[in-house]
């Protein structure tokens, strides 16, 4: 297994969570790629910027769609899951209703990285965009993670989780760039529907999480 590179995006005004990873069989090349992509086609602002965002504002929707086509050839293979705002259960959230993100967002990449068993390699490394966890500590976050996952690896596997800076890290950033193509779909905004489509052949399994958590609890 290649790298499997983590993301974790949403918007305060939006209606959904997205969590989006990716693997591909050699993270040095995807990186340099990117780069080079980014020198070549970007705008002059943005040619030797650290780090470019998906919804950058000096990026047209005509360039997003050519990246995300480039990112496409280059044979990554996506894995994330998604879940409405309104079907999170009342487990995950605190008082007047509000979401505890930390928790909720270490269960889902959990959930997320599920998706990839089972397998037979004997290396299972997580590299993830580093930000700080409300009411999660990086050592709980990480235990959890092990603790989930661990027991359905392989004996002797090697599993590591490590945070990353997106602004040295052009493979974070293309999970960024995925992540935010895919929120767009999901959104059901502008252009998110071709975008959806550009990525749909290297979409190896999506996921709906908390579905029917409201409608099961409801008919209790």
């Amino acid at each position: 297994m290649g790298g499997l590179f983590l993301i974790y995006s949403t918007k305060s005004i939006g209606k959904y969570f997205i969590v989006t990873s990716y693997t591909i069989g050699d993270p040095r090349r995807i990186a340099k790629a990117f780069r080079k992509w980014q020198k070549n086609k970007f705008p002059r602002k943005l040619k030797y910027q650290s780090e470019v965002k998906f919804n950058d504002s000096h990026l047209t929707d005509d360039l997003r769609e050519k990246t995300l086509k480039f990112l496409a050839k280059q044979d990554v293979r996506i894995f994330y899951t998604y879940l409405k705002i309104t079907n999170i259960p009342q487990d995950y959230r605190g008082k007047q209703g509000l979401i505890k993100t930390g928790l909720l967002y270490t269960h889902i990449v959990g959930d997320t990285l599920e998706l990839y068993l089972p397998i037979t390699e004997t290396e299972f490394r997580v590299f993830r965009d580093r930000r700080i966890l409300k009411g999660v500590t990086m050592k709980d976050f990480n235990e959890h993670l092990t603790t989930q996952l661990l027991p359905q690896l392989p004996a002797k596997v090697v599993f590591q989780i490590q945070a990353m800076d997106s602004t040295s890290s052009p493979q974070i950033q293309v999970a960024d760039w995925i992540c935010g193509a895919l929120a767009r779909y999901h959104e059901g905004k502008t252009q998110g529907e071709k975008f959806y489509n550009i990525l749909k052949n290297n979409i190896i399994q999506e996921k709906e999480l908390f579905a029917e958590y409201w409608t099961k609890k409801w008919k209790k």
